[in-house]
């Protein structure tokens, strides 16, 4: 079959095994657990923000920076690490991870202050590569198709959140212990998931003797940080400064170029120019910025805000609402998940990312229409998208980027498209509560603010739906029949 000239494969390169876990079961048990430990930083820290400002006397302003520190941390360490790992070996930067986790997290803990803190946040940040990575080492060791696609399922969906519990384990422990407790309960599941992974992850290195081409990527993290920072900015709503955000943009824009001319001209770039030309490039990395802009407000954001919202709202506490929506979400997104990735290898993972995309919309839809006006319906239109986008289009996004990168250059694609995740979720939370306030009166709190910023979430996710439609077939993921 020949391949359009803009999805031009690189050379292979022939995987290189060093060992061999001793089952697959011990395989997925350490990569569930690396997961885990990274998904915690995400969310068992969201419920203790208000009690950590409080502990070290900084207002929420400063607490704020120490998750923006987080988040931007995984978008920049998410984009090479994988990359990286092709050429040192996959257990070796997986190890290395969790190790430096632990680290941050040992540092968090004993923070005197903000500042500290806020550096400690940016040090965990280095396991923004953890899913991607796992992926990676389960489809080395996992050959048929089907069966990879129900682990990829399994282990992917831990990146939706530990079924709710992890938040609330994360309130109580921050109420009672304080909000060093959650660190230290952190950086012992690190310590536990660095042992997994040391007995139960083969190490492979599929580009062993490749240099790692670091011009590229100090450019490109220039390219991500940079876009990052713009979009946190943005999150600042009518108090953001316009003109560092043109600034922002255009340092990205620059350092964007240099890094096309550069990578032209390097014998081993990071990524080469005709690898960026792949639609299976583009068309992946942007399905995911608007899939991600689109809906991780329109959930974890306005959603919450309309059930804790005592006049438009239904008035209650974050533990409840949290009950009520994050957590049958999350248990919803697990129990579909190895479904959606085991039927993907059938009929392909772009229809279930299609239909996972396709739902999402009628879901946000629903929320935009019927949430304010009884809760069953906020319940139900979050449940429906606990199923399509938590169960279905975010595992078949993660799963695209792994079975679309080229043979020769493995990691570079699932790199960029976790930094896609992060860049996504940040022009969510910058772009649906920035409508919300202007469209209605006291911050957005009224039927028509939510209303506003769900369709304009709508509209994020059906463009997204429409980018779906360029991304390539990953054939050698499929099953014939």
């Amino acid at each position: 079959m020949t391949r359009p000239a803009g999805d031009t494969i690189e050379a292979t390169v022939s995987p290189q095994k060093v060992d061999r876990p001793r089952s697959v079961v011990a395989l997925v048990i350490a990569l569930l657990a690396a997961c885990t430990a990274f998904q915690l930083n995400a969310s068992m820290l969201s419920p203790v923000l208000v009690v950590m400002g409080r502990e070290l006397h900084a207002d929420q302003v400063d607490v704020g920076l120490s998750q923006t520190a987080f988040y931007t941390g995984t978008a920049i360490f998410g984009l090479f690490l994988p990359r990286l790992s092709d050429i040192v070996g996959r257990r070796r930067i997986l190890l290395g991870m969790m190790a430096v986790m632990i680290v941050g997290e040992i540092l968090a803990a004993l923070a005197p202050d903000m500042t500290v803190l806020i550096i400690a946040r940016g040090i965990q940040g280095v396991t923004g590569a953890v899913v991607p990575i796992c992926l990676m080492v389960l489809r080395d060791e996992v050959r048929d198709p089907r069966r990879y696609g129900t682990l990829m399922g399994v282990v992917t969906a831990v990146n939706g959140g530990i079924a709710g519990i992890d938040a609330i384990a994360g309130g109580m422990l921050g109420t009672t212990l304080g909000f060093r407790s959650v660190f230290w309960v952190i950086a012992a599941v690190g310590v536990v998931a660095m042992a997994f992974c040391y007995f139960g992850v083969p190490e492979s290195r599929p580009s062993r003797g490749v240099r790692m081409d670091w011009y590229g990527v100090l450019l490109l993290a220039g390219v991500v940080f940079l876009f990052q920072s713009a979009v946190n900015e943005m999150g600042k709503g009518r108090s953001a400064d316009w003109a560092l955000i043109a600034a922002l943009c255009a340092g990205g824009i620059i350092c964007g170029v240099v890094f096309w001319r550069i990578e032209g001209r390097v014998a081993q770039p990071l990524a080469s120019p005709a690898l960026l030309k792949r639609r299976a490039t583009w068309a992946t990395v942007a399905t995911t910025v608007l899939t991600l802009a689109g809906v991780i407000a329109a959930v974890n954001g306005i959603a919450m805000s309309i059930a804790q919202d005592t006049v438009t709202g239904f008035g209650l506490g974050a533990d409840s609402a949290s009950l009520l929506l994050l957590t049958p979400y999350a248990l919803l997104g697990w129990f579909v998940a190895p479904f959606a990735g085991r039927l993907a290898s059938v009929v392909g993972y772009r229809t279930i990312l299609r239909i996972g995309l396709a739902g999402s919309v009628v879901g946000i839809v629903g929320l935009a229409m019927f949430s304010t006006r009884g809760l069953v319906f906020l319940v139900g239109a979050t449940l429906l998208l606990g199923v399509v986008y938590a169960g279905m289009a975010n595992i078949m996004l993660n799963g695209l980027g792994v079975v679309l990168s080229p043979p020769g250059n493995p990691g570079f694609l699932p790199g960029l498209n976790s930094a896609g995740f992060g860049l996504g979720a940040g022009l969510s939370f910058a772009i649906l509560p920035a409508v919300q306030a202007a469209m209605g009166p006291h911050g957005g709190s009224s039927h028509a603010g939510y209303t506003a910023a769900l369709l304009v979430g709508a509209a994020i996710m059906a463009l997204a739906l429409l980018m779906s439609l360029l991304i390539p077939r990953p054939v050698d993921a499929e099953t014939a029949d």
